[in-house]
Order: C-alpha cells, then sequence, then structure tokens
C-alpha cells in the first residue's frame, strides 16, 4: 500500500513570504483541518512547529495530522481576515471555532400601502417597504408589535383579511386598531399615527411625546377633551415604556458580545440595542470550542459573524475580551460599510453592566442546555468510577485566600438535575496557620459533615476535592475520624499548565491517578464541579476581604494602616491570631515596632 510522505515542515517554512496573508492546513485526505490569517506568514506558520505549541493538546493533534499546508498571499491583513472568515464558511474545519448561524433575522416590516400593516419578517428584502430590525429572535418582535398595536392603533391583519372586511374586528373593539378596512379613520390621521409608531422604532419617543402634548393641548383649548383625554393616555403610556424599555444609548445602535465556556462547551450571547431601545439577546453555541478560552472563542466569533453576508452592523460593538484582531476587525468592517465602526472592550459605567449581562445570560444559556448532557455525564463518571448506580449527590470543597487572609472554604453541591445553588456553603476558616491550605481544608470537611452528622441530613455520594494526593487524604482522614464510610473520595489534580484536559484523578485507594481523555464526558463534569466551587470560594473570599477591610478593628490603633494591618493579618493568620499574640511575637512582625506592639497588645487586652 502507498503511503504519502511525511510533511516536511522545516522545508515548506523555509519557503514562506515574510507577507500578509491565509494559510490553509489539510490532512491525508486533502481535507481543509484549519484555516488561518496571519500578518507575517512565515512568522505565523512556523510558530505550529515549537516545541512551545505542541505542548498544547490541541496544536499538537493539529500538527500530527498535517499533510500539506497551502497559502494565499494578501495585499493587506484587512484581506486576510475577510478571505478567512470566507474559507472557514466555505470548508467548517474541524479546529476552528465555527459558528452555527441561520442568519434568518426577523425585521418588523412596514407596508408601502396608503394605509400601511405592521409585521414580522423574515427572509430578502424585496417587497417594498421599511424594514426595522435586525430582531434577536421573533419572540422579541411580537413583543414590539403587541407593544405598538397598544400604543399606536395601525393595522397588524394580513392583506386578505384586510380587504375582505364589512365591519370593524375585535381589534378595534379592544383599540387596538383604527380600521381603516371600513373607513373608520382617514388616511391624514392613520399616517399620523404610522409616522409615530416609525419614531418609536427609530427610538425618537421623546420626540413623539413633546408632538402629542402639543396635540393635547390645542385639543384641550378646542375644548375636545374626550380627544384630549386620549392622547394623554398615549403619553402616560409612552413615559411607561420610556422606563422599562430603554437603555442608555443615546439613542444609538449596539451590541454587546460575551462569552462563557464550561467543560469544554462554550455560549456566546448577542444583546442587541436599536435605536436606544434594548430588544434582547440571542445565544449561540459555536463547535470545536475545545481548550479554547473564553476570549479565543469571541474574537473567531466576531469575525465570522460581522463578516457573513449581508450582515447589519451596528455603529458600536462592546465585547467581553480583548484581542489583537479587534482594530483590525473594526478597521475593515468600517471600510467594507463605508462609515465608523468602534468595537471597544475596556468599557466602564454602563457599558460595564451590559456586558455584565451578556455574561450572566451566556451562563444561564449554557445552563439551560446542561440537563441533558449532565444525565449523560452522570452515567460516563458511574462508569469511569465503577459505581454501582448514579450518584444521587456529589459536593466538592476549594479553598480561596490572598496570601493567607481572609481564608473562605467553599461546598458546592450537585444532585442529578446539576447544580444545588441553595445547599451551597461557604466557610470562613479560623485558627489556622495563615495559608495552610491542608488546615483549612481539615477544618472546613469536619465542620461540614459533623453537622451534616448531627441533623441527620443526608450525606453525598460522591465528595470531590480540588486538589492532588495530601488534600484528598486530609478529607480521608477527616470522614475516618467522624466514622463516615458511605462516602465516594475523588480528588481532581491540576495538569501541566493548569490546562483544562490533563487534569489527573486521585483516588484514595489507587496508587496511580486516573486519566480520563480530554473529550470525556465524565471529565467534563468533574471540571464543571471543580470551576463551580473555584468560583463560590473566590467569590466568597473577595466578599469576606472586603468586610474584613472595611471593619478591621486593627484600624483604630493609631499608627495602624492598610499595609501594617495586611502585614499583621498574613503573619498571624486572622485577626484572632493577632489578638491572641504576645508583644514580643507582635514585634516580630516587619515594620512593627516594640512601641507599636505594645499598643496592639494593650488594644486587645482591654477590648
Amino acid at each position: 500500500m502507498n503511503t504519502a510522505p511525511a510533511f516536511d515542515a522545516k522545508a515548506f517554512l523555509a519557503t514562506l513570504p515574510q507577507r500578509s496573508g491565509v494559510y490553509r492546513m489539510l490532512d491525508q485526505s486533502q481535507t481543509v483541518i484549519y484555516v488561518g490569517k496571519a500578518k507575517n506568514l512565515k512568522k505565523r506558520v512556523s510558530s505550529y512547529f515549537t516545541k512551545a505549541a505542541q505542548q498544547v493538546p490541541k496544536t499538537r493533534s493539529l500538527v500530527a495530522q498535517i499533510a500539506a499546508i497551502e497559502i494565499t498571499v494578501t495585499h493587506t491583513e484587512n484581506e486576510a481576515l475577510i478571505l478567512e472568515s470566507t474559507l472557514i464558511k466555505q470548508y467548517q474545519p474541524r479546529y476552528n471555532v465555527l459558528l452555527r448561524d441561520d442568519k434568518s433575522y426577523p425585521y418588523i416590516y412596514l407596508s408601502n400601502d396608503k394605509f400601511p400593516r405592521l409585521s414580522l419578517h423574515r427572509g430578502s428584502k424585496r417587497v417594498k417597504g421599511r424594514y426595522f430590525g435586525p430582531y434577536p429572535h421573533a419572540r422579541a418582535v411580537h413583543e414590539s408589535l403587541h407593544l405598538l398595536q397598544k400604543l399606536f392603533p395601525i393595522r397588524q391583519c394580513e392583506d386578505s383579511f384586510y380587504r375582505n372586511r364589512s365591519r370593524p374586528c375585535l381589534q378595534y373593539q379592544i383599540e387596538r386598531c383604527s380600521a381603516p378596512c371600513v373607513g373608520l379613520i382617514d388616511e391624514d390621521s392613520y399616517q399620523a399615527q404610522v409616522k409615530h409608531a416609525v419614531m418609536f422604532l427609530q427610538g425618537r419617543s421623546q420626540s413623539i411625546i413633546e408632538n402629542l402634548v402639543a396635540q393635547m393641548n390645542t385639543a384641550a383649548a378646542a375644548l375636545e377633551y374626550e380627544k384630549a383625554a386620549k392622547i394623554r393616555d398615549q403619553i402616560s403610556a409612552l413615559h411607561s415604556v420610556q422606563e422599562q424599555q430603554y437603555v442608555s444609548t443615546q439613542g444609538g445602535d449596539t451590541d454587546i458580545v460575551a462569552c462563557v465556556s464550561e467543560a469544554q462547551h462554550a455560549c456566546v450571547q448577542l444583546l442587541t440595542v436599536r435605536s436606544g431601545r434594548h430588544l434582547g439577546s440571542r445565544a449561540y453555541f459555536p463547535k470545536h470550542t475545545r481548550d479554547q478560552t473564553p476570549a479565543e472563542v469571541l474574537s473567531a466569533f466576531l469575525t465570522q459573524y460581522y463578516l457573513a453576508e449581508q450582515r447589519e452592523v451596528p455603529s458600536e460593538i462592546v465585547c467581553q475580551y480583548d484581542s489583537d484582531d479587534l482594530p483590525l476587525l473594526a478597521e475593515t468592517l468600517s471600510q467594507q460599510l463605508g462609515r465608523q465602526i468602534h468595537i471597544h472592550a475596556h468599557v466602564r459605567g454602563t457599558r460595564s453592566r451590559w456586558v455584565s449581562m451578556a455574561e450572566e445570560n451566556a451562563r444561564t444559556s449554557l445552563a439551560q442546555r446542561r440537563p441533558s448532557q449532565h444525565r449523560e455525564r452522570l452515567a460516563a463518571l458511574s462508569i469511569a468510577l465503577q459505581l454501582d448506580s448514579l450518584p444521587e449527590r456529589m459536593e466538592c470543597f476549594d479553598i480561596s485566600h490572598l496570601q493567607g487572609e481572609a481564608t473562605v472554604a467553599s461546598c458546592v453541591v450537585f444532585n442529578q438535575d446539576g447544580p444545588s445553588t441553595n445547599h451551597y456553603r461557604r466557610f470562613n476558616i479560623e485558627g489556622i496557620t495563615a495559608g495552610d491550605d491542608y488546615a483549612a481544608m481539615e477544618q472546613a470537611v469536619r465542620r461540614r459533615y459533623q453537622r451534616l452528622q448531627k441533623e441527620a441530613a443526608a450525606l453525598p455520594d460522591l465528595l470531590v476535592i480540588d486538589g492532588g494526593r495530601s488534600q484528598v487524604q486530609v478529607a480521608q482522614q477527616v470522614l475516618h475520624a467522624l466514622n463516615i464510610n458511605s462516602i465516594r473520595l475523588l480528588g481532581v489534580a491540576k495538569g501541566t499548565g493548569r490546562k483544562a484536559g490533563l487534569e489527573s484523578l486521585i483516588l484514595p485507594e489507587d496508587e496511580k491517578p486516573l486519566i480520563l481523555p480530554a473529550d470525556s464526558p465524565a471529565l467534563h463534569l468533574l471540571q464543571h464541579i471543580r470551576d463551580e466551587a473555584h468560583r463560590f470560594a473566590l467569590s466568597s473570599h473577595r466578599q469576606r476581604r472586603t468586610a474584613i477591610r472595611r471593619q478591621s478593628s486593627l484600624e483604630q490603633i493609631e499608627g495602624i494602616g492598610s499595609k501594617r494591618r495586611q502585614q499583621l493579618l498574613r503573619h498571624f493568620g486572622g485577626l484572632q491570631g493577632v489578638a491572641r499574640a504576645g508583644v514580643d511575637d507582635l514585634a516580630k512582625v516587619p515594620g512593627i515596632s516594640r512601641q507599636l506592639a505594645q499598643k496592639i497588645y494593650d488594644f486587645f487586652l482591654t477590648t
């Protein structure tokens, strides 16, 4: 059997130009497996074949399959960015982060009739009329149309229904339509309502209100009180909508994009603001995100999403993460569209809150996809650990502190449906040597299971420790001391470079660690549990540290500032350690004189 010769990287790299362009990596079957762009082709492609690059599992796997590399030199890096996006869409390479996008975005359509109709529209914009959007999903369009019916009585019925009416329909009776079908409104009055609806969709509500106020005053002056009252109610409804629907964008168009990844899966959330109005959000779940950081996934998403054909691009895009490609993408889009496009990453104030909202939505969207995956992962974990049945309850501990200050242990709980946040617990660790993670773990595990025993509460089937064999042994000793033998114990030790997918599982009964494949659903579940414990421990630590720094009694002592307070807390492992220390011990702390040590000692002696 004939076999193709191995790819000669050294010879190929010697031929590469130091120009901008796009490279395509092919396997033995001549299938494109990766597409990338480069400002300098020689420098970028060479980076794949260095020892440092091949320590990353994804790169190592990619390079092992390369049978050929094809390049296309471009005049500018902008051209390379556009070509890269086109080729990724064409070839769908399995090592690229791929955006799954049907691009069938809904719009609100205002027909070009004598008495125009408002409706939802998808597809090409061939029919004459005005289009407003795009909206993130059809639900947002229906909500907006429902709102418009309350504010402006414009018809939304099909033309066939409209042309064959002999009397007003129910929409007229509930004041959601002005019944132009049977001539109950003249064309000028109807067009005035249409004009206001268009202004509303353009984010010009304040102008509508000013216009309506003038009409109300005119009607009142003419003693048309019924008409004035209707206009007053319309103004009131608009004020209410302004309070609920608008965000501070100065009437502009903005997209807010954030990404969350978890156990080899990622979600990109896109929040849409058009004409100053928040229209909702849409979640995307890109493929091939394994071993990619959220920042890398987001960068790949932005390029593929905004360089797509017929995409409507807002004037401002706000991102969760910065990357070297953002200025290039902004420049490319500006050139393509003939107007300035701004892309920001480091934002403050209102925009920062938007990013947080997008990130929280992404986390929620990812969680909503999790239930079926969670059961599959539970089954895989049961097989990997040779359990008799699916674990019904799992708990995981992690420790967080800042150089020994404000040490907190977290305990997160997972059941057969996923995280059980109501059962999460945190433990403020006291009375240990600063930075002693083993003592902190011992205290947290002991306090947790002593309480569960006392309350006769349910014990977990599986106890996961974020740490290596020494941490696991500490937890094992506590369980033995409490005479608890029903809990299976497992440690998750970080791999080389703390990369996800390289973890080793520590089982007390086995000398060698258990290594699961990086794509194992069982490993993904353990990564999720471990990451959730770490997140909860970190947030709990930050809350405690902030509280301590705000309320520390040490700062009541003359001569103790923030730096000396931190030195004392770090040295003695917390405020209780400082309070129990003698003058000689206090004087050993850097920056604490004997005179100041006496002041500290006297302070705690009298309080």
